[in-house]
């Protein structure tokens, strides 16, 4: 009989990859698992814990580890394509704003953001997208409606600024740059936070520096505590990491996205240095990698790099940098972030059981991963683990490259707020949207069509006739909120044009590198990045691609 995962406690075995304080690693382990929790983490030679002596096994045959948390990705833009970047920018203010930015970018994203029927697309290929790069936690997607309601997508995937549950504090988020002037008043805010996801000094030089420095207070010390996480800090010196390690701060490093717009990453042999607590993000499509194991390799490559016969990093600091780092970072860690004993099963298994551990992640690709757990119920995963779980839902067939995958995304309580979308309707909806943009824009513009959708918890579909008219008039229709918006408009105030305007069509690029052969072609001809990086990165996957030797050589 399938393993009923609300009802029953099951036993997941495998090689197990625990990230604990002793960084164990158990060759024959099991995961003892009932509602949501991992009650025991053993090996199979052990004892069986009281209460499951007759639970299920499955066993994997695979390398078990936490599920992936992402603290910095811009979920609702990652619909849209690879940006071929037309120049070298100096930081972040060169190019928000700019036409380029704003045809190939944030009025596309705008238009999938409002327009009906693909609001829902965009919210289920976003986190479809994380879940098959097995990341089980990631900054969230903002839901908006008339007059001036926001919430955040409750999905599947966590969000870390509202997961919910004890020990999980929700994280605040920040992208505008400190203001000046300002450092006492964000130091008293700082102190009534567990973590805030700081943009931070997006860029080279001493202009993005100096939005940092701007968090020096009047008598000299700094707006920086345990909860201040800087997200990109690119233009940060030895010094300044120094200070923020010396205060327990931290970094969220998104090397490929730098490399795209800037050609050049943050300074990683000083953030070693000053002992500066560091995770990774894949920032978003526009100018970043497929997901957070794709930034894995990104990183690896860059620690190649710099440190020549001996790596900067070595493989188990770098999946550190996607598990307990994230987790301590947003202070998790006594729910997530490692298997143990108490904790929330998030579990990710990467196939074989062979070869050194940790290095098992940054080999993976997104063919990879056998099986993605969150909350104990595993949402995708191959057809011979998935099978053996009976599904919340139902099951969806879908691929990843050649292989074959099951999907599982109904919620376990609450209905399905995107109405039950399967991920191949929403790639459907999107790769028709984006081929026909200006279209759909000038629909938009015109006012012809209801913006955004009606959640399902809204939905008035059962009621009666006359009360359900009634209630259509009042019940609200969600679009997503725009990370940048409120800043692109700053930037461009007087701004007329029409969407229609400033858009073309676009082709869909899928969700995983496996299944957009493209996306490693648009890496090599990305004019910024260093030809050492590209060419790690096509290694890294297996790709017999050629890097022109015209490429930048400065890493």
């Amino acid at each position: 009989m399938p393993i009923r995962v609300k009802e029953e406690p099951y036993v997941l075995e495998g090689r197990i990859v625990t990230m604990d304080e002793e960084r164990r690693v158990l060759d024959d382990g099991a995961l003892y698992i009932r509602n949501g929790l991992i009650e025991a983490v053993r090996s199979t030679s052990e004892p069986t814990p009281q209460g499951f002596e007759s639970a299920p096994r499955v066993r994997t045959g695979d390398t078990l580890l936490p599920g992936m948390i992402e603290l910095h990705n811009h979920l609702a833009y990652n619909a849209i394509p690879l940006w071929q970047i037309p120049e070298l920018y100096e930081h972040n203010g060169s190019w928000r704003g700019t036409d380029e930015a704003r045809e190939a970018v944030s009025k596309p994203a705008e238009v999938l953001a409002r327009t009906p029927g693909v609001v829902e697309a965009l919210v289920r290929y976003a986190e479809c997208r994380c879940l098959l790069g097995g990341v089980t936690t990631s900054q969230g997607i903002t839901l908006s409606s008339s007059p001036g309601i926001q919430t955040y997508f409750e999905g599947l995937v966590r969000n870390v600024e509202k997961s919910g549950g004890e020990g999980l504090p929700g994280a605040d988020t920040r992208i505008a740059n400190p203001e000046t002037g300002g450092a006492a008043d964000y130091l008293d805010r700082l102190r009534g936070m567990t973590c805030r996801l700081q943009h931070l000094s997006e860029g080279l030089g001493e202009t993005p520096r100096a939005w940092f420095l701007r968090l020096q207070l009047p008598d000299g010390d700094w707006a920086v505590t345990d909860a201040f996480c800087g997200i990109h800090s690119t233009a940060l010196t030895g010094e300044d990491f120094e200070l923020i390690a010396a205060r327990g701060g931290s970094v969220v490093w998104s090397p490929l996205s730098n490399y795209l717009l800037y050609g050049e990453t943050t300074d990683l042999p000083s953030m070693q240095e000053a002992g500066v607590l560091i995770s990774l993000g894949s920032d978003w499509s526009p100018s970043g990698s497929k997901n957070l194991l794709g930034e894995l390799k990104v990183a690896r490559v860059v620690s190649d790099i710099l440190g020549g016969d001996d790596p900067l990093l070595s493989a188990e600091e770098l999946v550190s940098m996607v598990t307990i780092n994230p987790a301590r970072i947003c202070k998790w860690s006594s729910m997530l972030g490692s298997l143990e004993d108490g904790k929330l099963a998030d579990v990710i298994a990467i196939n074989g059981m062979s070869g050194d551990p940790y290095q098992s992640l940054l080999d993976a690709r997104e063919t990879s991963i056998t099986l993605v757990v969150i909350n104990g119920v595993p949402r995708v995963g191959q057809n011979r683990l998935m099978a053996q779980f009976e599904p919340i839902g139902d099951h969806e067939e879908i691929t990843v490259g050649s292989s074959n995958r099951l999907l599982d995304l109904s919620p376990i309580e609450a209905p399905d707020p995107l109405g039950g979308l399967t991920l191949v309707d929403a790639k459907e909806r999107l790769t028709t949207t984006l081929a026909d943009l200006p279209a759909v824009a000038r629909d938009l513009d015109r006012g012809a069509v209801p913006e955004g959708f009606v959640a399902q918890w809204d939905s008035v579909s059962d009621m009666p006739q006359p009360e359900a008219l009634a209630r259509a008039a009042t019940v609200p229709r969600w679009t997503v909120k725009l990370d940048f918006a409120e800043e692109d408009a700053a930037l461009r105030p007087f701004d007329d044009r029409e969407l229609a305007d400033w858009v073309k069509p676009m082709v869909f690029e899928d969700l995983t590198v496996a299944d957009h052969p493209g996306f490693l072609r648009s890496i090599v001809n990305a004019r910024n990045v260093p030809h050492l990086v590209k060419a790690g990165i096509v290694a890294a996957y297996g790709s017999d691609l050629v890097v022109p030797t015209e490429a930048r050589e400065e890493v």
